[in-house]
């Protein structure tokens, strides 16, 4: 294997072929684009002269190193001019057909020595090997869009791949400022292979009306902290890309998860593919354009839900850190707010937890010492629900459970004034069910808050079959009055941000079960290549995995979709004791405070 890989081409030149070679000639190698179209070659010139003048104006390279890049970048529509080059990375369309063609006659122009990769994100790399006189050289090297900013590369092998190509193609990524992960060949590797599960239930969940779009990918930005939406990424993947790779993952794992949901077809057989075609889940300004614009499925701005209830006063129920957040929340936004937990003590506590939580707020400069007493003066604590009598929306905060949720809606029913507002804020449970332990379910609606509640934006607004259109308006309004963004969700497990992000955990823990990759390369692929902020084995340790499991029945419970079951490695760590990072193990070990 030829290991000084200073000479590389690069077959497609579409986006990523383009951004790979800007990576390439960035990194001083000689770059050989080659596509059989010229105006897709004229394209990728002008594309990285317009980027590396960006990155000029930017201050991120010179003016002489961008001069040298270019000069280090040359274009041709002949396989023929790869003959010299000692790596080859294939970007071509994603079929097997044109990738083992092309495979096919570079073995007959390329050195023995040469090592060929393919940039696949859905096909078999062993598949495509196969058709090689060379085998041992052929492996996956998965750049991630847009490939000169994120830093995930997937080295990918197949059973034929001899080390030492793998080995050179790793140190070349490392100079490129890349962080390589060393994955099996299976469709979708690893980050891809969680991506599209979620991406693909996203896509199910528009299709079945449950929520709109915009609420869908809203969710996912504010709750989960994610970059862009799964219906907007769907957009900027190409909706006819992910289809391919769904059917690439559906026909290895019969997994229903994996079946691509009908709308992907749907939208791809009408042209409507996404960002390149101007149209996909949204409109944009044009073919390629990144500007969404107003459609038929778009909003008004002034949409009202109708008149809702007046709230000057809110109680909420529990003692607990979402209690004491949420109950902060309205205080700062200027709510008198009664605290109440079973006994004084503990409220009094819950209180004290928030005047810490003010006085940090004080420290950091976002809060004036006048704004932290005047909030602080709005919160009575409280004993006893009775000092709820008066309140104009009552908000439970108190644990995942039906039964004690049902008893505490019960007390409410009772003391509660009528045409008071009674929201819970469960993450799982069903809400009418809760709603039906009151005379008044019309009266019931859920409000799921985020934790912690003081800093995430999103309001999961949870509307069962019973609720009233008024009751709805006002959580609507108290929301925006909070400076929260609430949406709208049906009464079905999971709302829209358990119902996505869940499944996709306990599939990245199903990767750790089945050997394919270790946890840290998990974390690491989908904090570089998803631009998570976190990857799956953290945040399960962080929310607890006692958590995770309960959330985890509840869906699987609800869709009976075998692909839902916990992951067996799941529930021992849960039988176990290791619940992550309040025992200090849980998929890693963590000191204990």
């Amino acid at each position: 294997m030829d290991t000084s890989l200073s000479t590389i081409a690069v077959v497609g030149l579409g986006t990523m072929g383009t951004g790979i070679a800007e990576v390439l000639a960035l990194a001083g190698r000689e770059v050989i684009g080659i596509d059989i179209s010229e105006a897709a070659a004229l394209g990728a010139v002008t594309s990285l002269e317009a980027s590396t003048a960006r990155a000029v104006g930017r201050g991120r390279i010179t003016e002489q190193e961008r001069t040298d890049a270019l000069a280090r970048f040359r274009t041709s529509d002949d396989l023929r001019t790869a003959a010299d080059a000692e790596l080859v990375i294939e970007v071509v369309p994603e079929t097997y057909e044109i990738k083992q063609q092309v495979f096919r006659e570079l073995d007959a122009i390329v050195s023995p020595t040469a090592i060929l990769a393919t940039g696949t994100n859905a096909l078999s790399v062993t598949r495509l090997a196969a058709e090689s006189q060379h085998p041992e050289r052929v492996l996956g090297l998965h750049f991630f869009n847009p490939a000169p900013a994120m830093k995930l590369v997937e080295v990918v092998s197949s059973v034929l791949t001899a080390p030492p190509a793998v080995e050179a193609v790793t140190a070349l990524a490392r100079e490129l400022g890349k962080e390589p992960v060393a994955v099996g060949d299976r469709p979708g590797f690893v980050a891809d292979g969680l991506l599209f599960g979620y991406l693909n239930q996203a896509a199910a969940m528009y299709e079945a009306n449950y929520a709109s779009r915009e609420d869908i990918d809203a969710a996912m930005k504010l709750g989960c902290g994610l970059p862009m939406g799964p219906l907007a990424l769907l957009d900027l993947i190409g909706i006819d890309t992910a289809r391919t790779v769904l059917e690439a993952m559906y026909a290895e794992s019969h997994d229903r998860l994996h079946a691509p949901a009908p709308v992907l077809g749907q939208l791809s057989s009408a042209g409507l593919t996404g960002r390149k075609a101007g149209r996909g889940f949204y409109t944009y300004d044009a073919p390629g354009g990144q500007a969404v614009v107003p459609d038929a499925l778009t909003p008004a701005a002034d949409a009202a839900s109708g008149a809702g209830r007046d709230v000057a006063s809110v109680g909420v129920a529990g003692s607990g850190t979402m209690a004491s957040g949420i109950a902060e929340v309205f205080a700062k936004a200027g709510y008198d707010v009664v605290l109440a937990a079973r006994s004084r003590e503990k409220a009094d506590v819950a209180k004290g937890r928030i005047a810490k939580s003010l006085e940090r707020s004080v420290t950091k400069g976002r809060l004036t010492a006048e704004a932290r007493d005047e909030t602080l003066a709005r919160i009575t604590a409280a004993g006893s629900l009775d000092a709820f009598a008066e309140v104009d929306l009552a908000v439970e905060a108190v644990a995942e459970d039906l039964e004690i949720k049902q008893q505490l809606f019960a007390a409410l029913d009772k003391v509660c004034r009528p045409g008071a507002v009674l929201a819970t804020t469960t993450s799982s449970l069903p809400v009418v069910a809760i709603a039906r332990a009151t005379a008044r379910p019309e009266d019931v609606i859920g409000m799921h808050f985020f934790n912690p509640a003081p800093a995430m934006k999103l309001v999961e607004v949870v509307r069962t079959v019973l609720t009233a259109d008024d009751v709805h308006a006002t959580v609507r309004a108290v929301c925006a009055r909070i400076r929260k963004h609430p949406v709208d969700c049906g009464d079905r497990a999971g709302f829209i941000v358990n119902a996505l992000l869940f499944p996709y955990l306990n599939n990245a823990i199903k990767m750790v079960e089945e050997h394919y990759a270790s946890l840290d390369d998990i974390d690491a692929a989908m904090k570089l290549g998803g631009g998570y902020p976190m990857g799956p084995f953290e945040l399960l340790d962080v929310v607890g995995l006692d958590v995770s499991l309960a959330i985890e029945k509840v869906l699987h419970q609800e869709f009976r979709d075998p692909g839902l079951a916990p992951a067996p490695l799941l529930e021992h760590l849960v039988a176990a004791g290791c619940l992550g990072r309040k025992t200090g193990r849980g998929f890693r070990e963590y000191a204990r405070r």
